[in-house]
């Protein structure tokens, strides 16, 4: 059973009109990539309000227009849902399977969202037929309560097996724990050792783990350990009924490891039938390198690709050629999250010390002192020392030419001194003769070098009171007549006894601790930040 195209006419949620086109000979696995909010869910969502005119997947009950239409017509139906399969169109394809009485078991479907924090069945009940396709999420809103529901199943089957085989309980507890430790000890450092007992009030799973002696309960796992447990319990209880079903994943990735994701996904494929397809929306970078590596032949990309016009314009998409560059793009979305919180959108830099201490610590006093000033308004931005001005020149130009091709919105800048031509005088007009005759990428201070900032009696003035010291300003203004283009450089140890220290400190702590106090609302901070940003 494969899907070979469908279309969200008229509005369907997010979309003014989308067709997934896969051409006559899909792939076995589809995999939706893109941002979050870009609508792979509501592809999904279109096919379960299709399926809902027959009777709705999951025991959650059916939304209504609302729900479905981007405008909430009230007359919006599942008429605007085209679905076309390698075998014929929806209706088609559902009458051949009704005749095995199979037809629920079209599309499996498993939202984002799971709860299976407890599992403690103490009595025993009568459920429906795995067939009829009755429980769990019924959208991609929806809470996939699958897990308790599933391990009544799991006693069925273990039950069914017993009676069958003919054989004693514990040959057939080892036949059908063992079943799926085949596929759980792939995933994960976890194996199933019992199947616990509902006639005791111990209805539960309970594992063991290599370097634990004593067994524990379902309900001890993590939230990550209880999602594959349940993905891989509820596809092993669905290999014999759903043999010829599309299955739904949607983002199964949640609350995983990234190094668990790759095997969790070959297990996936290993758990559903080779008549089955498999379509998963995700911006996992596990599940990517599993399909652009393990899975690379059975598997086509949809690109749902960040700033399109979704709402306003019809878009085709079809999947795209598994080039070195479209991976790097899926592969850019994936990380999108992340390098939000370990990369930089802006990296600036600057002249200094260019190899870094330990761990990669920043060594170059000019980027500390800059991190310093500008980390709390501009947190997307970095600044990092890279040699002297020639240097500064070309390892910029390095980064610029492999960084932006990987991330396509990070921004370079080169920050120098005004001091350029080493110790020569360099004037204002020289500045923006410089300024006009380099790239747009390049700054440069006004003032004559960092320290020149760092000296400013504002700043100095904050650091004494703050430091409980006196400023004596009568000696300043006699030792610096020109803040601008002064080298003040050289009279640290003066402006240190004019701002009344009288302790021993490392030249370079003591310009840091100035650095460190420079705020916002300073003259000196925006007259920084202008030249710069």
């Amino acid at each position: 059973m494969k899907i070979k195209k469908i279309q969200l006419k008229n509005g369907y949620k997010r979309f003014y009109d989308l067709t997934i086109d896969l051409g006559d000979n899909p792939k076995r696995i589809i995999a939706l990539v893109g941002p979050n909010g870009c609508g792979k869910s509501s592809v999904f969502d279109g096919m379960l309000f299709l399926n809902s005119a027959y009777g709705s997947l999951g025991n959650k009950g059916g939304r209504n227009y609302e729900f479905h239409s981007m405008k909430r017509e009230p007359n919006y139906t599942y008429q605007n849902i085209l679905l076309d399969f390698v075998d014929g169109d929806y209706e088609s394809v559902r009458r051949k399977k009704e005749v095995s009485g199979k037809e629920k078991t079209l599309l499996s479907f498993r939202s984002p969202y799971r709860y299976n924090s407890s599992l403690k069945v103490e009595q025993s009940r009568a459920i429906t037929e795995l067939r009829l396709n009755s429980y769990g999420a019924s959208s991609s809103a929806d809470i996939d309560d699958k897990m308790e529901e599933n391990y009544r199943r799991l006693n069925i089957k273990y039950n069914k097996y017993l009676n069958h085989a003919d054989c004693r309980p514990s040959e057939a507890k080892q036949k059908i724990i063992g079943d799926l430790n085949n596929s759980l000890k792939r995933c994960l450092d976890l194996e199933i050792v019992s199947l616990g007992d509902i006639e005791a009030s111990q209805g539960t799973i309970f594992f063991k783990k290599s370097d634990q002696g004593v067994q524990f309960e379902f309900n001890v796992l993590s939230s990550g350990e209880k999602e594959i447990v349940d993905i891989l319990l509820d596809l092993y209880l669905r290999q014999e009924e759903y043999d010829d079903t599309v299955f739904l994943f949607d983002e199964p990735e949640l609350h995983i490891n990234t190094s668990i994701q790759k095997n969790l996904l070959l297990e996936i494929n290993k758990l559903i039938g080779p008549n089955c397809q498999i379509w998963l929306a995700t911006h996992s970078i596990g599940f990517l390198r599993a399909l652009q590596n393990e899975l690379k032949d059975e598997c086509e990309i949809i690109q749902f690709k960040k700033g399109t016009d979704w709402g306003s314009t019809a878009h085709v998409l079809k999947p795209i050629r598994k080039t070195r560059a479209k991976w790097a793009e899926i592969f850019e979305t994936a990380l999108d999250d992340l390098t939000g919180l370990i990369s930089p959108k802006r990296i600036i830099y600057c002249e200094g010390r260019d190899l870094p201490g330990f761990r990669g610590q920043e060594r170059g006093f000019d980027a500390k002192v800059f991190n310093n000033v500008f980390n709390d308004k501009y947190q997307d931005t970095l600044f990092i020392s890279s040699g002297g001005n020639t240097e500064l020149d070309q390892r910029s130009s390095v980064a610029l030419a492999i960084l932006t091709k990987v991330f396509s919105d990070i921004e370079i800048l080169v920050l120098k001194d005004r001091d350029v031509s080493s110790g020569r005088p360099n004037s204002l007009a020289d500045r923006e003769l410089y300024l006009k005759t380099n790239p747009e990428n390049h700054r440069m201070l006004i003032r004559w070098e960092i320290e020149n900032y760092l000296f400013d009696k504002e700043v100095l003035k904050k650091f004494s009171q703050s430091s409980g010291i006196v400023f004596d300003e009568v000696e300043y203004d006699k030792l610096v007549t020109d803040i601008e283009n002064q080298d003040v450089k050289k009279e640290v140890a003066k402006i240190k006894n004019i701002c009344g220290m009288t302790t021993s400190i490392n030249p370079e702590s003591f310009k840091l601790s100035l650095s460190e106090i420079i705020t916002e609302d300073m003259a000196i901070y925006k007259e920084l930040e202008k030249c710069i940003f």
